[in-house]
């Protein structure tokens, strides 16, 4: 599993944050640790960050604030959050 894109990474990214919505928060660096342990060799902090840039980016996810930094899902319209 060489051939890892920057895309494959930010898709499982996103279905780890959609996974512990609600239940964790998750920081950059949880997000990097866990796609180093899935992909191993294959992905590297920079390519993490690239991925985290593009969910960020693309709207999937958000940056949020509270005690610290953390990566999570946009707020639904109505949603109490």
């Amino acid at each position: 599993m060489s051939d890892v894109t920057v895309e494959q990474v930010a898709d499982a990214m996103y279905e780890l944050v959609k996974a512990t919505h609600g239940k964790k928060n998750l920081k950059a660096m949880d997000l990097t640790k866990a796609m180093i342990e899935k992909f191993g060799d294959a992905v590297d902090k920079k390519m993490c960050k690239l991925a985290i840039r593009q969910l960020i980016d693309g709207g999937r996810c958000i940056y949020s604030y509270f005690g610290g930094s953390y990566i999570t899902l946009p707020s639904k319209e109505g949603e109490q959050g």
